[in-house]
């Protein structure tokens, strides 16, 4: 069982009650955290994830993400390699970075990230970046699959629903599974019980080829939420 949380979120210490109460062992959860980047500067980084660590009430991290692409990266970077060589952290990697800045951070470094964690989603599918992090070897994790915000749109596409209704499945299973088959780890938000129920309930059914074209074809290739490359978004991060 997956748990993803960050230090921008603010929520450290509630996954951490809910680790503790859970009932699930420590070792059957994959417990990932990032770090915000104005914790990038020099000593920042690692005292933070230990920081984060205390807030999560848990000796290890699974992963380790660099949340975005500003700041002293490098800095940053070296301090999860230590930390990961450690033993604290089991793997690295980072979310928001466009594949340029992820191919500098690969060649001035000695550990390739584990995951690139961006936007990806049936309105931005992300195939140019898949491509990229295919060629070094990073696992592409998909955040907001379903769309945050526009789902509603997503899921009544005429295409979407007739697929869905096809395989008996309902919209989200339908555009989730199709992130699964195009070889993207997908980490789907929901605070209901029934909808977390659904999302798991995904390996009973396979899509077509035909039905994967079709839903290939809805890709706009534009983000929704967040474009680390837009100078607008840059400046308003600065201020966070």
């Amino acid at each position: 069982m997956q748990g993803d949380t960050a230090q921008a979120y603010g929520n450290e210490e509630a996954v951490g009650a809910a680790i503790r109460n859970c009932g699930v062992p420590r070792e059957e959860l994959f417990i990932t955290t990032k770090v915000w980047f104005h914790n990038y500067e020099s000593g920042d980084c690692r005292q933070s994830v230990l920081d984060s660590m205390e807030k999560l009430g848990i000796n290890y991290l699974d992963m380790v993400l660099l949340h975005w692409l500003y700041g002293n990266t490098y800095t940053a970077w070296r301090d999860l390699e230590a930390l990961y060589q450690e033993g604290i952290i089991r793997a690295i990697g980072v979310s928001n970075f466009e594949p340029d800045r992820l191919i500098d951070l690969i060649h001035f470094h000695n550990i390739c990230p584990a995951v690139n964690q961006i936007e990806t989603h049936l309105y931005c599918q992300r195939k140019a970046e898949y491509e990229w992090l295919g060629k070094y070897g990073v696992a592409h994790q998909a955040y907001a699959p379903l769309g945050q915000g526009k789902a509603n749109e997503m899921f009544a596409e005429e295409t979407v629903q007739k697929i869905a209704k096809t395989h008996g499945k309902t919209p989200a299973q339908t555009v989730l599974r199709f992130l699964i088959q195009s070889g993207v780890a997908v980490i789907p938000k929901s605070v209901h019980v029934e909808r977390i129920c659904e999302n798991f309930n995904l390996f009973n059914f396979t899509l077509a080829q035909e039905e994967m074209e079709q839903l290939k074809a809805l890709d706009t290739a534009k983000t929704m939420i967040s474009n680390a490359s837009d100078p607008k978004l840059a400046e308003f991060a600065m201020t966070w």
